[in-house]
C-alpha cells in the first residue's frame, strides 16, 4: 500500500501576456476660428485596470494639446480630454487575479466632421496577468521508490506608485510655451529591502514662441522613485514600466533680461513586478518493485527577468513627410516626436520610426507636416527581450530640394528574460501488482546518458541492490556497460 507524504505552499503565478488596442477620441463640437491644425501632441495615462471572469477591463484618460492658427493666421493653443474604457477577453482570466497594465500611444490624427474636429489617437495596453496559486508536492513515499531533484520555483510579487518630478530652466529668447510634450523611460530599476528603487529620464519637449515664429527647446530631467514594497527583497530585478501624468508647463517670461524661466512638474506613475526564488527538491519520478505505479504530474514555466541594458544610438538617415516640401520652405521647429517600434526576434533588432511634427514657413505662412524617421537599433537576437524606446534631439533637414534627412538619438531600455520550467509529481496511484521474476539473471544493456535511477526503474529492482551488484558503474553511462542483477533462490 503506498503512502505519499504530501507538501503544499502558496505563491503568484503569471497567467498570461495580453495585448489590445483601442481607439481613443475627443471632438471639438464648434471648429470656428481654427484655421488649420497644426500639431496634436496626445498625453494618455492608466485610471484603472481589472480582472473578471474570462476578461480583463482596463480604462484611461488621455489629453490632446493642439495647435492651430486661427483665420488671422495667428497661433493657438488648446486641450482637450477624454475617458476611454476598453477589454480583452482570455478564457484565463478569473476575478481574484490581478492585472498589471502600461498603455502607449500611437497613429494619432485629426478628421473635420462637419462643423466639428474630431481628434484621436490608437490606444495600446500591454497587459500582464498574476493569479494566486497553491503548489502541492510529494516529498516521500513509503511502498515505492521516489526521484527527488531540486527544482527552482518562482513566486511573482507586484507594485505601484507615483513620484513628483519638478525642474526649473531659463531659455533664452522664448516668450511662451505652445505645446509640451514628455515621455519616461526607466534606465534602471531594482529592488531593496521594502521597497523598489526605480531610475530614469524624461525627455521633455517644448513648442515655444520665440519672437514671431516657433521653435523647438529639449530637455532632459533625470527622476528616481522609491516604491514602497513589502515584499520587495535586496537583490531582485523588477520589470518596470513608467508614464508621465499631470504634467503641468509655466513660463515666466522677463523682457528685461530677455529670458524666459520655465516651470515644469509631473507626476510620474511606476507599476511593475518582480520574481522572488525559492529551491526546493521535489520527486519527479516514481516505481515500485511490487506494484505498477501511475502519477500525476504538475509542470510551472516562468519568465523571469535576468538582465538590463541600455542602448543610446544615434540615428540618421532619409526622412518621409506628408506634404511636399522644396527650398521654398523655412524650417522652424520639430515638435511632439514620439517613437513608434516593435523588437523583432529574428534580426535582434528594435526596428521603428521616429514620428514626428515639422513646423515650417512657406510665403509667408505658418504650416506643419507629419514627418517620419525610420531607425533600427541592434540589441539581442532570440525571444525573451521586451524593449522599452524613447526619442530625443530630433532634427529635420533639407539638404536637396524635396529630399529631407532626419536625425535623433534613441535610447532602448532591453529586459532579457530567461525560462524557466519544473514538472514534478503531486500524486501517486498503486496499480496492478506484477508477476516476480523468476529468472536467476537479469541483464539490461543501458542507453547513453543513464543514470542509476534510470537502470533501477528498467530493472524494477531497487537502486541501491544495483550499486551493490556493479560498484563499478560509473554514472551518467556511455551505453557500452552490461548491467547484471543475480537473484538468490
Amino acid at each position: 500500500m503506498l503512502k505519499p507524504q504530501l507538501s503544499s505552499s502558496a505563491y503568484t503565478r503569471a497567467v498570461t501576456s495580453l495585448k489590445a488596442q483601442t481607439v481613443a477620441q475627443t471632438r471639438l463640437s464648434q471648429s470656428d476660428g481654427i484655421g488649420e491644425v497644426l500639431a496634436l501632441c496626445p498625453q494618455v495615462s492608466l485610471l484603472s485596470c481589472e480582472a473578471s471572469s474570462g476578461r480583463v477591463n482596463y480604462s484611461g484618460k488621455i489629453i490632446f494639446t493642439i495647435l492651430y492658427s486661427d483665420e488671422e493666421g495667428k497661433l493657438c493653443r488648446m486641450q482637450k480630454g477624454a475617458e476611454f474604457t476598453h477589454y480583452c477577453d482570455d478564457e484565463r482570466l478569473a476575478p481574484a487575479q490581478t492585472a498589471v497594465c502600461a498603455l502607449s500611444c500611437e497613429r494619432v490624427s485629426t478628421r473635420r466632421d462637419g462643423s466639428a474636429i474630431v481628434l484621436s489617437a490608437v490606444v495600446t495596453a500591454d497587459i500582464d496577468v498574476f493569479a494566486p496559486a497553491e503548489r502541492t508536492f510529494i516529498t516521500a513515499c513509503e511502498g515505492a521508490y521516489l526521484k527527488t531533484q531540486t527544482k527552482e520555483f518562482f513566486s511573482f510579487i507586484t507594485f505601484s506608485g507615483e513620484c513628483e518630478v519638478e525642474d526649473d530652466f531659463e531659455a533664452d529668447g522664448v516668450d511662451d510655451i505652445l505645446v509640451p510634450s514628455a515621455c519616461a523611460l526607466v534606465t534602471s530599476a531594482q529592488c531593496g529591502t521594502g521597497e523598489v528603487e526605480v531610475s530614469g529620464e524624461i525627455n521633455l519637449s517644448l513648442l515655444a514662441m520665440r519672437r514671431t515664429f516657433p521653435a523647438g527647446l529639449e530637455r532632459v530631467i533625470p527622476f528616481k522613485c522609491a516604491i514602497p514594497c513589502e515584499d520587495s527583497f535586496s537583490g531582485a530585478l523588477p520589470g518596470v514600466h513608467a508614464e508621465v501624468r499631470d504634467m503641468n508647463v509655466n513660463a515666466t517670461v522677463d523682457d528685461e533680461r530677455a529670458k524666459c524661466m520655465v516651470q515644469f512638474s509631473c507626476t510620474v506613475a511606476v507599476s511593475g513586478y518582480f520574481a522572488q526564488h525559492s529551491e526546493q527538491a521535489v520527486a519527479t519520478d516514481v516505481f515500485s518493485c511490487t506494484n505498477a505505479v501511475s502519477g500525476a504530474r504538475a509542470e510551472e514555466n516562468a519568465a523571469v527577468l535576468a538582465e538590463r541594458k541600455l542602448f543610446s544610438e544615434r540615428v540618421s538617415s532619409l526622412a518621409s513627410a506628408k506634404a511636399r516640401l522644396d527650398f521654398t520652405c523655412r524650417f522652424l521647429a520639430v515638435a511632439c516626436p514620439r517613437v513608434e517600434y516593435e523588437y523583432v526576434p529574428q534580426s535582434g533588432a528594435v526596428e521603428g520610426a521616429v514620428e514626428a511634427v515639422l513646423i515650417y514657413e512657406q510665403g509667408g505662412d505658418v504650416k506643419s507636416t507629419g514627418v517620419s524617421i525610420p531607425f533600427s537599433v541592434r540589441v539581442s537576437s532570440g525571444d525573451g527581450v521586451k524593449v522599452s524606446a524613447s526619442a530625443c534631439g530630433v532634427s529635420v533637414k533639407q539638404p536637396v530640394e524635396g529630399q529631407i534627412e532626419g536625425e535623433a538619438l534613441i535610447k532602448v531600455c532591453a529586459d532579457y528574460y530567461r525560462n524557466s520550467s519544473a514538472s514534478y509529481l503531486t500524486a501517486v496511484e498503486e496499480g496492478e501488482a506484477l508477476a516476480p521474476s523468476e529468472s536467476a539473471i537479469s541483464v539490461i544493456v543501458p542507453a547513453a546518458g543513464d543514470g542509476l535511477w534510470d537502470a533501477a526503474k528498467k530493472l524494477n529492482c531497487p537502486p541501491e541492490v544495483i550499486s551493490a551488484a556493479n560498484p563499478d558503474l560509473k554514472y551518467p553511462l556511455s551505453g557500452k556497460e552490461r548491467i547484471l542483477i543475480y537473484r538468490k533462490k
